[in-house]
């Protein structure tokens, strides 16, 4: 008989009941293990042994898979081991079993953060912060203020923070969140209020200590850092990021045997950490055990190069560990996505300078220079930034443009090899007075630096600062006596302090030691022109071409010897040859010829020159200025705007050379032209503070005040701690004939910036209302602190003289010329209120600031003005038609005119003059003008 079958459904539902069976017998026989587990792995998350209790929990789980804390506490260990994904899982199946959502939302949302997901982490509907409890709430704001930061919504970030510190001001999270924000926006000082807020809170919170110290370094107070985060290791030994960033400062001060302590430390707590394994990288790399040091760096792209995209793209710091990584080991393609999305979260970081290192290695200059731009504009001080952009500007052939962007470099790091790579640049900018300063410094630092030393005998010699120069040169040749280039620098030196004897054994010298050194021969040369004996200058620069009849240096100091011989047509012809004998890639000579053309006042052919410069260069923006230039002398303005448009058309996006076309581009009265280039400017760089303040600018020009208003007011939200925008106000205001509100602006802008410049357009504004005293105690006020401010004593004396205080005007006069005794426009005007008290003085005075410019109307007026009152009318008149001619849209130069011309009976002259005048409606001597004018029907 066979056995009878069971019908399938009830076999399923038998099954069920054995495995019902069986779970029950385990849940009775085994729960006290459960719970053990449970328990030790609970023991093992609070000592931190986060890979024991992971272990742990997931034996529980494997006895019972619906344990609600078992997961909840899984993820919490996940996430504190860095496994944030499986984190993720975890709290996602804890409510999914139920567990109430205010238990799981904060490390929900963290997890989701840390693998990238921010933009959904803003989107579930888990982790919407109303209805949750307060404390939760709170812990969830500051989540979301770190998500928000990351994707660049700082304002959300910040309201989130506030959101946050609403609900209980007393907790220090809400303190210590804020930190970061304002670090990232660079606000360092209220970065610092925040943390000592959090400190004040809680005094010995690690994380705040920690806080405190990373402001410090990020500003480059390295002592003060290293300080605060030993001090933060006290307080929490157990801070990883302390410790990595003290190990990193020790490194940085070659203190290796400190920090190889500190990373072994580290190590121990973390060995799979890949921040602490690439410092063990470097520490290897000191010294100099390349195998170690390679196998380090091996072991960090090993540790991050599994880990998705996702979960790194918010987490710069193992972005750059990876890429940098990647690029020590020469793997520039595998370090450039690493590094390209670490610059797009930090783009001012230093990540930017290897970014631009690959592109120069590329054969990029263009991507180089635009990196270390925008780098530089928040860190203007890094010298090996500088230098990399330095390289890249000149690869392109902007010699300019390097040496415009060097002139910060120094002023967080101060290097003397970085100083004197800024004083050169400062110097081929044209800049000498600041290239001395920097040049002097980095000499007096380390005189081993052959060139700043080499620079300064230079610029002093520009100056005719002869002692300095040749005692700077006279050392550098005692210390290199066999190195011909220095002697003949200090040749040179000794030929501008016109020691002819000096300069000739110098030169001499130099080609004893190098018999072909052309500047020694040049040098020569330049001694016989010094000394005007020509005509040897003339057979030694013969000679000497005679070995190549196309060098373009010897045939460009002929040209010179025969300018300065008198003899410009073979000036001219050998200029002309040394343009001819330039190769595509020489362009002194051509630019030169431009120079020589206008100097002569022959537009025409400056323009031809000028063509045959940008035939060399049809692509080059200064070429193209130099070209527009010779357009606007030939009146042609059109042509300037067409070369000015091309101009901001190959400038690509380089916001400073298009600022420059753009007022370029002003001067030839294009304003459509210049609010193009601008524009592009701001397209590639919408927050540059020049930029926007210049179209603000041009669109009050165009007649838009509205447009200017708008732009002025983006200033000021994008830059609230910089004057420029609320003086932008002002100008929009002042259009608008709104005087409260452009004085208002005024204010604000002085208010943040205590500067000279804003004193005086806030003074300016000022004295047009009640009869000038508020300007008058606004000057007073800033002269109470800073008595030796010569503007702002010359404006007083001006705002004095306007009320008819002419003995105030006096003494604030003549304290300025105390400060500036040359000053001409202090000497005019103080001429002019001894005028006004009949003074016998005024004449010396007035001729002390003609002596000082003797082609300003204003002042051969005052002159003219002066001896007339002291009686001498013929010298008055020759003064005063020398100012009328100078300038015949001055009404009261014509009506002093007039008044001689009377006084001496030329009475239709006089007529003459006093109708011309009042034409101007408005002028000081307006009344007078008319009331001689009817004296004179």
């Amino acid at each position: 008989m066979k056995n009878p079958s069971l019908h399938p459904a009830l076999k399923l539902m038998l099954i069920g009941l054995v495995f019902m069976a069986s779970s029950a017998a385990f849940a009775q026989n085994d729960s006290a293990k459960v719970a053990r587990y449970y328990e030790d792995a609970l023991k093992r998350f609070e000592l931190r042994d986060y890979p024991g209790a992971i272990i742990q929990l997931k034996n529980s789980l494997q006895a019972d898979p619906n344990q609600l804390s078992v997961h909840l506490l899984l993820g919490k260990a996940l996430m504190a081991n860095s496994e944030v994904a499986l984190a993720e899982v975890e709290f996602t199946e804890a409510i999914r079993l139920g567990v109430n959502r205010a238990e799981v939302v904060v490390p929900l949302a963290e997890a989701m953060v840390a693998q990238g997901k921010q933009v959904a982490m803003f989107a579930d509907v888990r982790l919407n912060p109303a209805g949750l409890p307060d404390r939760v709430r709170q812990k969830l704001l500051l989540v979301r203020a770190s998500a928000s930061s990351d994707i660049g919504d700082a304002r959300g970030a910040m309201k989130a923070v506030e959101d946050a510190r609403a609900i209980n001001p007393s907790d220090v999270g809400s303190w210590l969140a804020e930190v970061p924000l304002r670090v990232r926006a660079r606000q360092f000082k209220e970065a610092m209020a925040v943390v000592d807020q959090a400190l004040k809170l809680e005094p010995n919170s690690g994380q705040a200590f920690y806080q405190k110290a990373s402001i410090l370094h990020v500003q480059g107070q390295i002592k003060a850092a290293l300080a605060g985060y030993e001090r933060s290791l006290q307080a929490d030994d157990k801070n990883i990021d302390a410790r990595l960033a003290r190990a990193g400062i020790l490194l940085d001060l070659n203190r290796t045997k400190d920090a190889q302590a500190e990373v072994d430390n580290l190590l121990r707590q973390a060995p799979n950490d890949p921040r602490g394994t690439y410092l063990r990288a470097q520490l290897a790399d000191r010294a100099g055990d390349v195998s170690l040091a390679k196998e380090s760096m091996k072991k960090v792209t090993e540790l991050l190069d599994p880990v998705p995209i996702d979960f790194m793209r918010y987490r710069v710091q193992l972005l750059m560990l990876n890429g940098l990584a990647h690029f020590d080991l020469k793997e520039l393609e595998k370090a450039k996505p690493y590094l390209e999305m670490a610059g797009r979260q930090l783009p001012n970081s230093p990540v930017t300078k290897l970014l631009a290192q690959i592109a120069m290695t590329e054969g990029n200059p263009v991507r180089a220079s635009e990196l270390l731009e925008i780098y530089l504009k928040s860190q203007p001080g890094d010298g090996q930034a500088l230098m990399m952009l330095a390289s890249a500007q000149m690869a392109l052939g902007r010699y300019p443009k390097a040496s415009s962007l060097l002139q910060d470099a120094l002023q967080a790091r101060d290097q003397p090899e970085f100083r004197t790579a800024l004083g050169v640049s400062l110097m081929r900018g044209g800049k000498y007075g600041s290239a001395t300063s920097e040049l002097e410094r980095a000499y007096k630092a380390d005189p081993k630096q052959i060139y700043a030393g080499l620079a300064l005998v230079d610029l002093y010699l520009r100056a005719g600062q002869l002692t300095n120069a040749m005692q700077i040169a006279d050392t550098l040749a005692k210390a290199n006596p066999k190195n011909p280039s220095i002697l003949v620098v200090q040749a040179s030196a000794r030929l501008r302090a016109r020691d002819f004897a000096g300069a000739r054994s110098g030169f001499e010298a130099a080609l004893r030691l190098d018999d072909k050194l052309l500047p020694a021969k040049l040098g020569l040369a330049k001694v016989e022109v010094a000394a005007r004996t020509f005509d040897a200058a003339d057979r030694r620069l013969s000679e000497v071409l005679k070995e190549d009849e196309r060098n373009v240096d010897v045939l460009f100091e002929l040209a010179t010897l025969y300018e300065a011989w008198g003899k410009n047509d073979r000036a001219f012809a050998f200029l002309e040859r040394a343009v001819s004998a330039s190769s595509r890639s020489q362009t002194r000579a051509n630019y030169a010829m431009v120079a020589w053309q206008l100097r002569k006042g022959e537009p025409a052919a400056a323009l031809s020159a000028a063509s045959v410069l940008l035939s060399k260069l049809p692509d080059d923006v200064e070429a193209l200025l130099v070209y527009a230039q010779t357009q606007q002398a030939n009146n042609d303005l059109a042509g300037a705007k067409s070369t000015l448009t091309n101009a901001s058309r190959v400038a690509a996006y380089d916001v400073r050379i298009l600022e420059r076309i753009a007022r370029a581009q002003l001067d030839a009265k294009d304003l459509p032209g210049a609010a193009y280039s601008l524009d592009k400017a701001l397209s590639d760089s919408p927050n540059d503070l020049a930029a926007m303040a210049l179209m603000s600018t041009v669109e009050l020009m165009q007649g838009d005040s509205a447009k200017a208003e708008r732009r002025a007011r983006q200033v000021v939200s994008a830059y609230p701690k910089a004057a420029i925008g609320y003086g932008l106000l002002a100008d929009v205001a002042t259009a608008r004939g709104q005087t409260a509100a452009a004085i208002e602006g005024l204010r604000r802008a002085h208010d943040i910036e205590k500067s000279q410049a804003t004193l005086l357009r806030l003074f300016k504004a000022l004295a047009t209302q009640d009869g000038g005293r508020s300007a008058i105690e606004l000057a007073l006020a800033w002269l109470k602190t800073r008595p030796g401010d010569a503007e702002v004593q010359k404006a007083l004396g001006d705002a004095y003289a306007r009320t008819g205080d002419f003995a105030a005007a006096r003494r604030s006069y003549e304290a300025a010329i105390s400060l500036r005794p040359n000053d001409a426009e202090a000497l005019n005007n103080l001429a002019n209120v001894l005028i006004h008290q009949k003074d016998r003085g005024a004449v010396a005075m007035a001729e002390r600031a003609l002596a000082q410019d003797n082609r300003n109307a204003g002042i051969v007026d005052t002159v003219g003005w002066a001896y007339y009152n002291a009686g001498d009318k013929d010298r008055a008149l020759q003064l005063l038609r020398d100012a009328r001619l100078r300038n015949p849209d001055n009404p009261d130069v014509r009506y002093h005119l007039a008044v001689v011309l009377a006084q001496t009976g030329r009475q239709s002259e006089a007529r003459e003059e006093l109708d011309a005048a009042l034409k101007f409606t408005r002028f000081s001597n307006a009344q007078n003008a008319r009331t001689l004018l009817a004296t004179l029907r």
